[in-house]
């Protein structure tokens, strides 16, 4: 069930390609799939059903999502160069997470942290206060919550600390 979910926001999250952004389908299709980002998990493990595959599966639908937003939102926002390098930052240590992971373990590790999971609603919201939150207060607000989450999942990928 935990992984039917997980698929729904992979469905919801391509599907808001083919619809206007800030329109009621792109809200309904975006709160739909940040829903069902807070509850998959929680279904997994009230059901036993957790496994390294719905982990991935959770990791990839996250992804895909974030794709599909900055595909609709970078053309209708106005991002400052500041944030925009900040952003870039952040994904590179991402990546060189993602690298690390698969040299030192010879397997991709998604690690599900609690400052990743806050930085996941700080982007979740994001959208939702465009139109009442100024874009240089809350990037910086989520890129420094992005930044720390990011550092310290390199380190527990490092250090095996994400397994304990």
């Amino acid at each position: 069930m935990a992984n039917i979910i997980t698929a729904l926001r992979i469905i919801c999250s391509i599907s808001l390609l083919f619809v206007p952004v800030f329109s009621p389908a792109f809200y309904a299709l975006y709160i739909t799939a940040g829903v069902s980002d807070m509850v998959d998990g929680t279904v997994a493990r009230k059901t036993g059903k957790v496994s390294d595959f719905g982990a991935k599966l959770d990791t990839v639908a996250d992804f895909i999502m974030v794709a599909a937003c900055m595909i609709k939102l970078i053309p209708v926002i106005n991002i400052p160069l500041w944030l925009i390098i900040w952003i870039a930052v952040i994904a590179l240590i991402k990546v060189i997470n993602i690298i690390s992971g698969c040299v030192m373990r010879k397997e991709f590790v998604s690690v599900h942290t609690v400052m990743n999971k806050v930085t996941g609603f700080s982007l979740f919201l994001f959208p939702l206060t465009l139109s009442f939150i100024d874009l240089k207060y809350s990037g910086a607000v989520i890129c420094a919550l992005a930044t720390f989450a990011a550092i310290q999942e390199g380190h527990l990928i490092r250090t095996g600390a994400e397994k304990k």
